[in-house]
């Protein structure tokens, strides 16, 4: 990413800070979410001495990091002794472990470089998790019927538009919960990991948003449903979808 940022520095005329998170699995989830929030803490604390105006921070990741920035964002809400976030930027984030059969979960399942099956792969290393209940998440065992109902509210194919549904997309058939599988992966759904999946009075005070989306990608519908999540609690979001791009496409 050395690169990727001296090129966001140079463009936008910005101090760019790139935090070195430590890694899964030696280091289990979420110690990266903390490196993020302690790095992000400590750069608003002190902005004055890196030269940078504290109400004009920007936070910015790209798929995981993508992720991260959203969980970051939500933090900071609640912190009262420091500076509001001036905006959040998602490209191509992972936002949600709900429903991995959403329209791009069909439709980009064997694009490159993140097939579906890579990206739960990754999901569970980052979790220090058994590769062998891949098959029961895809099919949606891990979520009680309780959960269902709630999140269906945020998390559901009727909010994609219909433009996004040509390419092949069948809805899909709900399974019965697993109690094993629940109980083994019930920290997915901790807004940390599925930042799509936090509270309203959460969601409405976020700063505003630059979301990128890819066509071909798994992930291409959570950066979608985030959005209208933002937008129905009436946050400003300035959305970039690659008509012809892919997953890692930065």
């Amino acid at each position: 990413y050395e690169r990727t940022c001296r090129y966001f520095a140079r463009q936008s005329n910005s101090v760019v800070v790139s935090v070195g998170y430590r890694l899964a699995p030696e280091h289990p989830y979420p110690t990266q979410f903390e490196d993020c929030l302690t790095a992000t803490i400590h750069f608003m604390r002190n902005a004055q001495d890196y030269g940078v105006d504290p109400s004009r921070i920007i936070i910015c990741g790209d798929s995981s990091g993508g992720t991260l920035s959203a969980a970051v964002a939500q933090a900071l809400v609640n912190v009262r002794h420091l500076p509001k976030l001036r905006a959040q930027i998602l490209i191509y984030p992972f936002l949600q472990c709900v429903d991995f059969n959403l329209p791009s979960y069909q439709q980009n399942e064997r694009v490159p470089i993140l097939l579906k099956e890579r990206m739960l792969t990754l999901g569970l290393k980052y979790l220090n998790k058994d590769l062998s209940s891949m098959k029961g998440l895809f099919k949606g065992c891990h979520v009680p019927e309780d959960l269902q109902l709630k999140y269906q509210k945020w998390v559901n194919p009727d909010y994609i538009p219909p433009e996004f549904k040509t390419r092949g997309y069948k809805p899909s058939t709900t399974h019965p919960c697993s109690e094993e599988l629940y109980t083994l992966f019930k920290l997915m759904f901790d807004p940390v990991f599925s930042p799509l999946l936090a509270e309203d009075n959460v969601i409405a005070q976020l700063p505003e948003a630059f979301i990128l989306t890819c066509e071909f990608d798994v992930l291409r519908d959570d950066g979608l449903l985030y959005k209208k999540r933002l937008e129905d609690h009436g946050i400003k979001v300035t959305w970039c979808h690659l008509q012809e791009g892919f997953h890692g496409t930065i």
